[in-house]
């Protein structure tokens, strides 16, 4: 029996070799691989004694030789068998393989494209699809933490084909996660900003399995994008469910586009309260007072680390998740006591947008995906044009900008009040807009008086405007582009109201 190991991770490979020599095999081992059985005192054939022809290129050509290949790739047959033995080659009957780190190398934003390249193993991921293509005679394990399992299974004689089988189907999992790293990296090289990339190359890896999904009957996993770190960190609390990470990142882009210290207060992927605030403690009370009912078993997210004043504003008000760039010693301690089956986390990289690749959102439908560039357009004052006789205070401007954000993050169709940089009162996921309006001005009462309106879409009757008016709205900010824009323009005039027209929408409907 002969094992080729040709391995990147070392870890393992000289315990890997004792137990397959104590097995009886033979070994052969290419480059590195070989170097380090051989300074274990392990009786190694070097690759280049098999196939009579030394390493070439630097070590870019080492196992693409037809002595290992046809030694790989023959089957158990007395054609193929007699052969090999009539060309005096043998077959090898185990191959251990794990590639070149191309994903961690083009991890490094600093990474030229010369070193990433080199980083692209050929002979590597060709030792893999052949053994794998030929598990029937061959065992390949491409995975060091198989390794134990592997000296067991053959020691007892317990290889069986449907073992060899899992074994080739995970060869060929990480062949293809690692093609797909390839070709998404190369495809981001010679992307054009704003296009869309003619196809995409998805791999990902389950890293859990969840309790369930969003209901106790569906099941669920979380599965991260080859090769892309965890966006966060989890310091304290029960596991996170299904809807815990959804929510979680719905939450976290919201504060992430403002400046200012914001906070964000999630429940069903909506915000029911956001603010900025002098402090992210200031931006937190300032959230919970726009709806402190709704505020119960809320994903809570701050762009500003949590100190000890924010966890003490949280009081007795029970949250699922609270998630910030970081915690003071002082805040953790006070949670760790408080707060004990909260889940805490600790966010890598502030509002980044998930995805196989930087800048698109995708989701599946029957048959596919739906793929888009991210919406990531601010508050451009600028562009902004006044549609009505009453301009809008400097203040108000303030707020309006503010609102303008915050109504990105609420599902269609969506109407968002403010006042002094935090919502009051928003209506979400309504089917018809004047209905949206009416539920963000019974929620938020009396601080509807003086607030300004956001809507993420424009008016498409003069009904909506006419409703905030009666709620005391005093200035609103809208896309614009209804065929009724005149009669939407004429109600606010007539009712005294300032109106903003971006030309932009915000829908978001997922």
């Amino acid at each position: 029996m002969r094992a080729l190991l040709s391995t990147w991770d070392k870890d393992g490979l000289i315990e890997l070799g004792r137990g397959l020599h104590a097995l009886g095999y033979e070994l052969i081992a290419s480059g590195g691989s070989a170097r380090t059985l051989a300074d274990a005192d392990l009786p190694v054939e070097p690759v280049e004694s098999v196939t009579g022809f030394p390493e070439v290129l630097g070590g870019r050509v080492k196992t693409l030789h037809p002595a290992i290949h046809a030694g790989l790739l023959a089957r158990p047959t007395d054609e193929h068998l007699g052969e090999l033995a009539d060309r005096g080659l043998a077959p090898i009957d185990l191959v251990v393989c794990n590639l070149y780190p191309f994903s961690d190398t083009v991890a490094d934003p600093d990474v030229t494209e010369g070193a990433a390249v080199e980083q692209i193993d050929i002979g590597g991921v060709t030792l893999l699809r052949a053994a794998a293509k030929n598990f029937e005679r061959v065992v390949v394990v491409c995975d060091p933490a198989e390794y134990a399992g592997l000296l067991t299974e053959l020691g007892l004689g317990a290889m069986t084909l449907e073992r060899r089988r899992e074994l080739a189907l995970a060869a060929f999992r990480h062949t293809a996660a690692y093609d797909a790293a390839i070709a998404t990296w190369l495809g981001g090289q010679s992307a054009v900003p704003g296009e869309l990339p003619e196809s995409l190359h998805l791999a990902a890896e389950r890293v859990e399995t969840l309790r369930y999904g969003e209901n106790p009957h569906q099941q669920a996993a979380l599965y991260r994008w080859q090769g892309s770190a965890p966006a966060f960190e989890q310091i304290q609390g029960k596991a996170l469910s299904y809807n815990n990470i959804a929510d979680l990142e719905a939450a976290w882009a919201m504060p992430a586009e403002y400046d200012r210290p914001a906070v964000a207060i999630v429940k069903h992927a909506n915000p029911c309260g956001l603010a900025v605030g002098a402090s992210a403690a200031e931006a937190f009370a300032k959230a919970l007072a726009c709806d402190p009912v709704s505020a119960f078993g809320s994903i809570i997210a701050s762009n500003r680390p949590v100190d000890i004043d924010f966890v003490k504003g949280i009081g007795k008000l029970f949250m699922e998740v609270l998630v910030a760039p970081d915690f003071s010693d002082e805040a953790l301690a006070w949670l760790g006591r408080r707060k004990k089956n909260c889940r805490v986390l600790r966010a890598s990289t502030p509002g980044t947008s998930s995805g196989p690749l930087p800048g698109l959102f995708t989701r599946t439908v029957a048959g596919g995906l739906l793929v888009q560039t991210d919406d990531t357009t601010g508050a451009d004052r600028s562009a902004w044009r006044v549609a009505t006789e009453r301009q809008p205070a400097e203040a108000e401007l303030d707020d309006l900008a503010f609102a303008w954000l915050a109504c990105k993050h609420v599902k269609s169709n969506a109407i968002l009040l403010a006042s002094d940089g935090a919502t009051v009162g928003i209506g979400a996921g309504q089917m018809n807009r004047v209905d949206a309006v009416r539920i963000a001005a019974r929620a938020a009462g009396e601080k509807a008086k003086g607030a300004v309106l956001a809507s993420d879409a424009f008016f498409p009757f003069a009904d909506g405007v006419e409703a905030a008016a009666a709620a005391g709205v005093t200035a609103c900010v809208q896309p614009g582009g209804s065929k009724r824009d005149p009669e939407v323009i004429e109600a606010a005039n007539r009712l005294g109201l300032a109106m903003v027209l971006t030309g932009e929408r915000h829908f978001r409907h997922v």
